[in-house]
């Protein structure tokens, strides 16, 4: 067949006339996603549920690897203000069942900070190489929702194994193996439901994500009080199994976004999919997507890293890319943070749990009403506010406990409204074509930052300068990078790289 620059002249012409009538993929993409009925509502709900059990992995820990109170048998020996470290054993007993937590089981009540932070930074460990292992996966051969659901399986698969930890280090192990499994969940559904709808509804369904996510981590008092008087292994078991169960559903009833398929040309499930989406005429919507469709990538084993080959090939995506995971760990190391330093306030660890989830629900009706409002000034003022928060709370210190716990929620709540908008911004700065990469890159930095976390937490037992000191500074520092970061409120998505900084000189422009 002869190229088109081998075409006479008038031929040529027609065919630049007729490409002109069809609207462009992403054009009829927008159009065909334009309706966000039941079916996209169902869909919506089945994919961000996965959110939910994530949650629980997440912060689970608050209460497994909790340090346990306890009270004198012998008051000759021991007393209220004793180190049991330095009495005898016999002096003192745990309250409750010796197995209530990992502390009690596995007898490390005077272990190191780095010992008791170990479990947790394990997990964060797991995370970041996991972000790394399995990121581009869902770019290329797997897809969204596969690597979605063969995440969330294998996450609460190790969840249940990790009950026949004997010690510690074995303990830690499981803990990274469910952070390695659990990398993924978080950026496949967050790509997985933007893609699936237009513009308008690209933040909506971005709160549904946060609103599961908060679900998830409300419901771990309530678990945990329920066994409150028995093995911490109840808690894992009974979080997973649920989660199991979610992802044999997920196979069977989530659907692939449409946009993934066009890239790996798979052009005829794509135009199925979107010809049930849209009132358009099915030619136009077929000769649309089959003339400009983006051209399809390779997924071979020696191609599965690609997506970042293409991402830092590029100055401009380089700099944008290093910038928003600087930002990503100043906002991720409060918002992850936080949660797990509850039990250095001196207060209920349910209740303190129970206020801090709390604080998500208007986190989350604070990011719908940011919908139509620029993402940068949004990311930066609550950023700061949260930064300045855990500064106070170092002032504030054991001497003003309530104004403590205040600071504690109102930092959170912060972090909670930074990090919603925050991911919705990373979605809308990078094409299909590296999207999950990009979004698994700036997890990944993250969750770096979070490796630290469980031993400055440790160490704010004794000085709050280490913990929430330590998270204040660095959120508020990471803020710098929102200046060479450009503003993206109101632009639809683009496929590929190319069509990226074309659209971005025209906006500027």
């Amino acid at each position: 067949m002869a190229s088109i620059e081998e075409l006479p002249d008038s031929t040529r012409l027609a065919k630049d006339e007729y490409e002109k009538e069809i609207p462009s993929s992403d054009e009829m993409i927008e159009r065909s996603l334009g309706t966000f009925g039941w079916v996209e509502f169902v869909q919506c709900i089945l994919v961000s549920f996965a959110m939910f059990f994530d949650a629980q992995q997440a912060f689970i820990t608050i209460y497994t690897d909790d340090y346990p109170t306890w009270h004198c048998t012998n008051s000759t020996l021991c007393n209220s203000n004793s180190d049991i470290c330095k009495i005898p054993k016999s002096s003192w007993a745990w309250d409750g069942p010796s197995q209530k937590t990992i502390i009690s089981q596995f007898h490390l009540e005077c272990a190191s900070d780095f010992i008791i932070g170990l479990p947790q930074s394990s997990f964060f460990i797991g995370c970041l190489i996991g972000t790394f292992a399995l990121a581009t996966l869902a770019d290329t051969s797997l897809g969204r929702k596969n690597m979605l659901i063969l995440s969330c399986l294998s996450m609460s698969v190790a969840s249940i194994v990790i009950v026949f930890s004997t010690n510690v280090w074995i303990y830690s192990g499981f803990k990274f193996l469910i952070g390695f499994w659990r990398a993924s969940i978080g950026t496949c559904v967050l790509v997985l439901l933007t893609e699936k709808v237009s513009t308008e509804w690209r933040f909506t369904v971005g709160i549904v994500e946060y609103f599961c996510f908060t679900l998830g981590y409300m419901s771990l008092p309530g678990v945990a009080y329920i066994f409150r008087f028995s093995s911490w292994k109840n808690i894992y078991i009974w979080t997973s199994i649920p989660a199991i169960i979610y992802s044999v559903v997920g196979y069977f009833f989530v659907t692939e976004s449409p946009r993934w398929l066009l890239m790996q040309g798979r052009n005829q499930e794509a135009i199925a999919m979107l010809k049930g989406m849209t009132s358009q005429e099915n030619e136009d919507l077929t000769a649309s997507l089959l003339l400009s469709a983006p051209p399809k990538q390779k997924a071979s084993v020696f191609q599965l890293y690609s997506s970042i080959t293409t991402l830092f090939e590029r100055r401009w995506a380089l700099k944008r890319m290093l910038a928003i995971m600087v930002l990503g760990i100043g906002i991720g190391i409060v918002y992850f943070g936080m949660p797990l330093a509850v039990g250095n306030l001196g207060f209920d660890i349910y209740l303190a749990v129970v206020f801090n989830a709390l604080m998500e629900i208007p986190s989350c009706v604070a990011t719908y009403f940011l919908e139509n409002r620029q993402r940068k000034p949004s990311i930066l003022s609550f950023s700061l506010a949260s930064g300045i928060s855990c500064v106070l709370c170092v002032v504030a210190g054991s001497r003003l406990q309530g104004l403590k716990v205040g600071l504690a929620l109102i930092s959170f709540f912060s972090a909670c409204t930074a990090y919603n908008v925050f991911l919705i911004y990373i979605i809308e700065l990078f094409p299909t074509s590296v999207r999950n990469t990009t979004t698994s890159l700036v997890r990944q930095a993250i969750v770096f930052g979070n490796i630290f976390s469980p031993f400055l937490i440790s160490a704010g037992r004794k000085n709050d300068a280490f913990s929430y000191g330590v998270f204040g500074v660095v959120i508020i520092l990471s803020c710098v990078t929102l200046l060479g970061l450009p503003e993206t409120k109101g632009l639809a998505l683009c496929d590929t790289m190319d069509q990226q900084e074309r659209k971005e000189k025209s906006y500027v422009m």
